[in-house]
């Protein structure tokens, strides 16, 4: 018997090797990355693991002092500076425009955005009537979402009225300038030189006289193509008010991103089987917090893990797998790559992991009973990746967690919608911070200030020195922590040469008092 047993396992065991060979014959596609946003299969094997186990310890029998939350949930005081007043100046359009300025945004939403504040300037120093600006369809997320499905057209107008002439459309004589005019042939009516931070000056030089001759300039690209520097006092005002003032969300971005923030500050869940939410309980035993809530900004997807070129604790299976997602979309072009990852994460340029954001949060001050609202997308490695900020802070919630299948349905699979709608509830949070240095971190930053909100700021640099410490207690990095990010909570920041007004909106947009 054992020797048939034993037969049997050896010709079981030939098939299981075979068939390991032949699989990545058979089945190429999950070994492979599918595109921006779908990990290989082959990197999903080994579930990443915590990797700061005593920390996580010392976090989850954590004890906050109600002094300690007063403190840290507290608003801001007045900084001495606050909104400029806005004074009726009575602006002067010209008669006659010197033509249409077109550009073509790419990026995500937040990226977009700074892009259609330059546009304003652009057709101010230009005195051109601007269109609206044309959105590309996202090469991650394959989100062809227009402006006009994104933003409040008719208050976007209305606001900037005195400022700059804007259409919706171009007039029938010029309705040939379209995007896939030019995507088919070089262009006389094309701009494609404009340099990165581009000066006015540049502009009058190079696009004005386009205008003038054809009546028409279109500009692409045009992401970042307008300096921060060197700019009228005007102009530079004029961005801050497209950003703060003229850009709203469409009605219905809007209402969902009020609903979720309502559903946060006053639990509810749905009802079984119904489209609608229950009232929950209130623990009077964390009165400092409650109403209150936290929109924390995981930017952690495959593209980011694999650029930074840090170890994130998935093993070798991981390693290989982030290796050949550089090779196949940058060709190994990874300045990175070039470092260790301990001179990587002293430096500061490792994005944070959830489960390190989460310890940065308890190290902060927050405790289990937190209402945290995950602004993000995708989360490479999935929920596996998240346990440990979830076991930190179970109280956490995201867009599918709060809304119904009726209200998810409307921005489903549309990435700039979802985008607005975190965006929306940010703005609306009590305090706001991010895994990591981006577009929407950098857009909170600066909007936030404008609003006098609190918003913690990550010291990355700290952070990585803490975490490669694997001797520090909880007590002791609690202390790090605390220490190195009492300035970064809100505190405002004047800017400096060359940063952008959209981050660092004082003092161009701001005033003293």
């Amino acid at each position: 018997m054992r020797v048939l047993f034993e037969h049997h396992l050896q010709r079981g065991g030939v098939y299981v090797s075979l068939l390991v060979l032949l699989l990545p014959v058979l089945c190429p596609s999950l070994f492979s990355p599918l595109g921006h946003a779908s990990p290989s299969l082959f990197s999903e094997w080994n579930s990443p693991k915590p990797r700061h186990l005593s920390l996580m310890s010392g976090a989850l029998q954590r004890q906050i002092s109600n002094e300690q939350k007063s403190d840290l949930w507290a608003p801001l005081p007045p900084q001495g500076w606050k909104q400029c007043k806005q004074t009726p100046n009575n602006p002067v359009l010209p008669e006659v425009p010197n033509g249409y300025i077109q550009v073509f945004l790419d990026g995500g939403l937040n990226q977009q955005r700074m892009g259609i504040c330059d546009a304003v300037a652009v057709a101010k120093i230009l005195n051109a009537t601007l269109v609206i600006p044309h959105l590309e369809v996202n090469p991650v997320w394959k989100d062809s979402s227009s402006f006009e499905e994104i933003f409040d057209v008719d208050h976007f107008i209305n606001v900037l009225k005195d400022d700059i002439s804007i259409v919706r459309n171009l007039p029938e004589e010029y309705s040939w300038s379209t995007r896939e005019y030019y995507a088919v042939a070089i262009r006389a009516t094309r701009v494609k030189t404009a340099p990165v931070h581009a000066s006015a000056n540049w502009y009058l030089d190079n696009v004005l006289p386009v205008l003038e001759s054809y009546g028409i300039a279109a500009v692409a690209p045009f992401s970042h193509r307008l300096a921060f520097d060197s700019l009228p006092e005007d102009i530079q005002r004029l961005r801050c008010k497209v950003n703060f003032q003229a850009l709203t969300f469409v009605p219905h971005i809007n209402e969902l991103g009020e609903a979720l923030v309502h559903r946060l500050r006053y639990p509810a869940r749905p009802q079984s089987g119904a489209d609608e939410f229950i009232q929950m309980p209130v623990d009077d035993n964390h009165s400092e917090s409650f109403g209150k809530f936290v929109v924390l900004h995981l930017r952690f997807d495959k593209d980011m893990a694999a650029h930074s070129a840090c170890d994130f604790g998935g093993g070798k299976a991981e390693r290989l797998a982030l290796a050949k997602y550089r090779q196949v979309l940058w060709q190994g072009r990874v300045l990175n790559s070039q470092f260790t990852d301990e001179e990587l994460r002293s430096q500061g340029r490792c994005p944070l992991t959830p489960e390190e954001i989460g310890l940065l949060l308890a190290a902060l001050g927050f405790d289990s009973q937190t209402r945290l609202y995950l602004a993000s997308h995708k989360v490479y490695g999935g929920e596996a990746r998240i346990s440990s900020l979830r076991k930190l802070f179970p109280l956490m919630e995201d867009k599918k967690s709060l809304t119904t299948e009726e209200e998810l349905a409307k921005v489903e699979g549309k990435a700039s919608l979802l985008a607005a709608v975190d965006y929306y509830v940010s703005m609306n949070s009590d305090i706001f911070i991010s895994a990591s240095p981006g577009n929407m971190h950098n857009a909170m930053v600066g909007h936030r200030t404008y609003e006098n909100s609190k918003t913690i700021r990550p010291n990355m640099a700290l952070l990585g020195q803490l975490f490669l410490n694997k001797s520090m207690d909880w007590s002791e990095f609690q202390q790090a922590v605390q220490t190195g990010h009492r300035n970064r909570q809100g505190q405002i920041r004047l800017r400096k040469s060359k940063q952008s007004i959209y981050t660092y909106p004082a003092p161009d947009c701001m005033c003293e008092g």
